[in-house]
């Protein structure tokens, strides 16, 4: 085990989040305004009383940009963790399908699953990891029958008080970061980091953002409302929903 240093988690923000941040514009700018307005509710604006484009447009468009975002970072933190763990305990990417992270400490091999937060998947979602991490350990076990080999799912943030989930472990928030890099304290100490230009970054997102909301309520406002600007309910719930 190697001590891990800040610095070097600084540097890998500085040279990474960038990433992040050109990815939430990229999805944005691709983005089109009817296709997430056939996947949303119609009848539901109607229900609350939404008598403005513009509302609906900021709903819809928020509603994607929080999942997207969850998504895309997740991927981001998913790509830190493991180098933070290449540098304490020589960890690596593995090569192994669905298997995000290996690592041997302590005379046992350890198989991670990365996600964002604990409340990530469904019970079915949650057996095909299950099954992925018993293919896992067979596909390890192949070339050494005695090799010792647990399974982790890594969740980034929050808490599960009940790590031990008999074919798996849950770790969540500081027991996870205190998994892979030793240091019980980790969990708070990355938070300085991934604030590098955030202010700066955020910036050009909120300009591709604003752009955004303007061109789709022109867009609705053209193919949704009436001459009088109201909202052609009938119209849109066709265009969602009709056969």
């Amino acid at each position: 085990m190697k001590r891990l240093k800040i610095n070097d988690i600084t540097q890998y923000v500085e040279n990474n989040i960038n990433v992040f941040h050109q990815k939430r514009i990229e999805r944005l700018d691709k983005l089109k305004l009817k296709t997430i307005l056939k996947k949303e509710n119609p009848y539901l604006f109607k229900a609350k009383y939404v008598l403005s484009a513009e509302e609906i447009i900021r709903s819809i468009t928020d509603a994607f940009i929080s999942h997207n975002e969850e998504t895309i970072f997740g991927d981001w933190l998913e790509g830190l963790a493991i180098f933070i763990n290449q540098k304490v305990y020589g960890g690596w990417k593995s090569g192994i399908p669905n298997i995000d992270l290996e690592f041997d400490k302590n005379g046992i091999r350890y198989i991670v699953n990365i996600k964002s937060g604990p409340n990530w998947g469904n019970s079915s979602q949650i057996a095909k990891m299950k099954a992925d991490f018993l293919t896992a350990k067979r596909t390890l076990r192949t070339g050494n029958s005695k090799l010792m080999v647990e399974a982790v799912n890594g969740c980034c943030y929050g808490k599960d008080n009940r790590p031990d989930k008999g074919d798996y472990y849950k770790y969540c928030g500081q027991q996870f970061w205190e998994f892979i890099s030793g240091n019980e304290n980790f969990y708070t100490d990355i938070i300085t980091p991934l604030g590098y230009k955030a202010k700066e970054k955020n910036e050009a997102f909120t300009t591709s953002y604003l752009q955004m909301i303007n061109k789709f309520t022109r867009e609705f406002l053209n193919d949704f409302c009436t001459v009088d600007g109201q909202i052609d309910w009938t119209k849109l719930v066709e265009f969602n929903s009709g056969k």
